[in-house]
């Protein structure tokens, strides 16, 4: 689904005014401002209660110059965006001297990415005539599930002109469903390049177009979005149980009169509400988000998840998972 054309270059306005809009990307849908402008990215970290030493990642059309954003631009940046761009990876790189300190949290480096959802497409074709760049974070508060629908930014931030948004720009429900891939280029001589965040574009294929293996990240690694222990968390306590476990979970929880919201993908007992996953991970990534801010509404006194398969191609929604999870550590045991 694509924005209407006046509404995209209505968006490109409001964005070169200085105000914030919601916008559709392939992964989620982000909440942006003219990321060349401190007072509009300021007053991104102030809508969503951001830390303010925690970085954005910058949206680029696909011609547009990177050396407005980054210093240098390594080989191994360029055979990623030929392979990739636009589409759902971020690169880390190093950062150039005119961008904002509040863009990069601070840091010598800086996130790029070229979405290829076509409004988003548009609209940085729209913007700056191709040669701005976007900052552009989920568009939720810090913290909380990502929206991968227009509805879900609204529901989080009210509808333009009553809360912090000028407008906000539907493209439909976001084909992929969690954040980018982000890989850190900054440190090749001496780490190589390093995985920071999984996500739909897999280790496998990166080191397939690098032809060497991706490190791990490590307590050097620069800072970048969605890498906090705690994030993408509902306010429901979120447990992940193991397949085999979780018949025997679901009755101990019901027969001491526990709401139970259940995400699922394989044969299951009945709980008080549940979603059924798909089971490849593309699909459940795609609807992972959205079933997880159904659940968050369904007064439930806990969401179990049933846990994905442990291997490489579920890494990016095992990832999130784990985050959303990681607060309610606990949470299981008093409500057994």
């Amino acid at each position: 689904m694509v924005a209407d054309a006046n509404a995209i270059r209505a968006a490109a306005r409001l964005l070169e005014a200085g105000k914030l809009v919601a916008i559709p990307t392939e992964t989620v849908y982000g909440l942006a401002a003219d990321a060349g402008n401190p007072d509009a990215v300021a007053a991104i970290f102030t809508a969503k209660g951001r830390p303010s030493n925690h970085p954005v990642i910058v949206h680029v059309a696909r011609d547009a110059d990177l050396s407005r954003w980054a210093s240098a631009v390594p080989d191994e940046a360029r055979r990623l965006i030929d392979a990739f761009w636009p589409g759902p990876l971020t690169l880390i790189l190093p950062r150039a001297p005119n961008v904002p300190a509040a863009v990069t949290g601070g840091q010598n480096s800086v996130g790029l990415r070229c979405p290829s959802h076509p409004t988003a497409q548009a609209l940085l074709k729209e913007f700056r005539q191709g040669q701005g760049g976007l900052a552009a974070p989920s568009a939720n508060r810090f913290g909380r599930v990502s929206p991968t629908m227009a509805q879900h930014v609204i529901d989080e931030f009210g509808a333009p002109g009553v809360g912090p948004l000028a407008a906000v720009l539907d493209g439909g429900q976001s084909d992929v469903g969690i954040e980018s891939t982000i890989v850190d280029l900054t440190r090749l001589a001496t780490r190589g390049p390093v995985l920071l965040r999984p996500g739909r574009i897999s280790a496998v294929q990166i080191e397939h177009v690098l032809g060497r293996r991706l490190a791990s990240t490590d307590t050097a690694a620069p800072r970048v979005s969605g890498s906090l222990d705690a994030h993408y968390a509902p306010q429901t306590p979120v447990a992940l149980i193991a397949s085999d476990e979780l018949a025997a979970v679901i009755n101990r929880l019901q027969k001491n009169g526990r709401r139970v919201a259940l995400m699922h993908y394989a044969d299951c007992i009945p709980a008080s509400v549940s979603a059924r996953m798909p089971a490849d991970p593309d699909g459940y990534a795609h609807a992972l988000y959205a079933n997880l801010r159904a659940m968050d509404t369904q007064g439930a006194d806990l969401i179990i998840v049933e846990q994905p398969p442990d291997d490489a191609q579920w890494q990016g929604v095992n990832d999130r998972l784990r985050r959303a999870a990681f607060d309610s550590a606990g949470v299981l045991d008093k409500l057994l």
